[in-house]
C-alpha cells in the first residue's frame, strides 16, 4: 500500500489534534480540580453518617489547626484541605473497624475559611463567603458595582496569614495593594487578581465639591476626574432662569481658611475668563437675579459634611 506525502501530513495532524484535544481535556480536569473548594479553618460542617444518626453531626466547626472530631474516633482528623468529597472518604475509612463500607457524606454549611470583606463606594457592601477562587472583577460583580460615589483607585489590604495545606505551612506576609478602578472594571490582568481569604477591599468615595443656589438639582459633584466650574453648573441641571451669572460664588475651603471667587459663565462662554478647576470641597454658588444668596445659610450645613472622611481600614 502506497502512502503519499499528503497522507502522511493528513494523518500527522489527525495524531496531533487528538492529543491535543486530550492535552486539552486533562488541563481542563486538572483545573477544575484545582479549583474545586478545599474546606478550610473556620467553616462550619454538616456530617451525615447513613443508617447511623447517633454518628452523624451537624455544624461541625472546623477548628483553626484545620482538625474536626467525630464519635468512636480516636484522635482528631484533619478536614482542612480536603473537598468534601476527600474527608467523607476518610471518615468512612476511619469507621472501617466498627462498620464496613459505612456510608458518609459531608457538606459545608458555612464558608468561613474563605470570607472577604468589601467596603466603601460600591452598592452593596458586606462580607463574602467565597465558594470558590475568584478575581477581584467578579468579586465587584457580586456587589452590584461601584457606586456613583467611586473614586478612582481600589485598595486591597491584605494580612499576615499561614496556609495550613502548604507543605511547609509557612506564614506569608500581608500587604497594601493600590489599583486603578478603571483597569480592574476592563479586565485587565495585572489589575485583577484573586483576592485571598480575609482580604478587606476598599472603594474610597471620590473627593467632591457641591453645586447649590439657583440651579436645577442643587447637588455634590464627584471629582473622578478634572470638572470646570461651567461644568459642574451643567451636571446640576444649569441655572435656573432668573439666575445671576456674571457673579458665581465659589467659595474654596483651605488650611488657612476660606477663599471666595467670582465667575462669569457668560464671559467663560466667549472664551473671555478662564474655566475654573474646581478643588475638593468647593463650593459653587449660583446666585439669583435679586442677589439673595443662600452661601451664608448652607455653608454651616455642608461644612461638617465636608470634614468627614471616607472610611480607612488599618490591618
Amino acid at each position: 500500500m502506497k502512502i503519499t506525502v499528503i497522507g502522511i501530513v493528513l494523518i500527522i495532524t489527525a495524531v496531533a489534534t487528538i492529543v491535543g484535544a486530550q492535552t486539552q481535556n486533562s488541563t481542563t480536569t486538572a483545573t477544575q480540580t484545582t479549583e474545586r473548594y478545599r474546606i478550610g479553618a473556620g467553616d462550619v460542617l454538616d456530617i451525615r453518617v447513613y443508617n447511623r444518626p447517633q454518628l452523624s453531626r451537624d455544624a461541625v466547626r472546623v477548628e483553626g489547626n484545620g482538625m474536626i472530631r467525630m464519635p468512636l474516633i480516636d484522635g482528631e482528623i484533619q478536614a482542612a484541605c480536603k473537598t468534601e468529597g476527600e474527608l467523607a472518604k476518610e471518615i468512612s475509612t476511619r469507621y472501617a473497624r466498627y462498620y464496613r463500607n459505612l456510608p458518609v457524606d459531608v457538606f459545608i454549611k458555612e464558608y468561613h475559611a474563605r470570607e472577604v470583606a468589601l467596603i466603601g463606594a460600591v452598592n452593596e457592601q458586606g462580607r463574602y463567603q467565597m465558594q470558590r477562587r475568584i478575581r477581584l472583577l467578579e468579586l465587584l460583580t457580586f456587589a452590584k458595582g461601584p457606586s456613583d460615589k467611586a473614586g478612582q483607585t481600589i485598595n486591597i489590604v491584605r494580612g499576615p496569614r499561614q496556609d495550613i495545606c502548604a507543605a511547609d505551612s509557612q506564614q506569608t506576609d500581608g500587604g497594601f495593594i493600590t489599583l486603578k478602578l478603571n483597569d480592574t472594571l476592563r479586565g485587565e490582568e495585572n489589575a485583577n487578581p484573586f483576592v485571598e481569604p480575609g482580604d478587606i477591599v476598599t472603594i474610597p468615595e471620590a473627593e467632591q465639591a457641591y453645586v447649590v443656589g439657583n440651579v436645577f438639582s442643587p447637588k455634590s459633584v464627584p471629582l473622578k476626574e478634572p470638572v470646570t466650574v461651567s461644568r459642574a453648573i451643567a451636571m446640576a441641571g444649569g441655572p435656573l432662569r432668573d439666575s445671576k451669572t456674571d457673579r458665581v460664588h465659589i467659595v474654596r475651603q483651605q488650611a488657612g481658611g476660606q477663599t471666595e471667587m467670582y465667575v462669569s459663565l457668560s464671559a467663560i462662554a466667549r472664551k473671555k475668563a478662564d474655566d475654573i478647576l474646581l478643588q475638593p470641597n468647593d463650593i459653587v454658588e449660583v446666585p439669583e437675579s435679586t442677589g439673595k444668596s443662600l452661601i451664608r445659610s448652607l455653608l454651616g450645613a455642608v461644612a461638617p459634611s465636608v470634614s468627614q472622611v471616607p472610611i480607612r481600614v488599618i490591618p
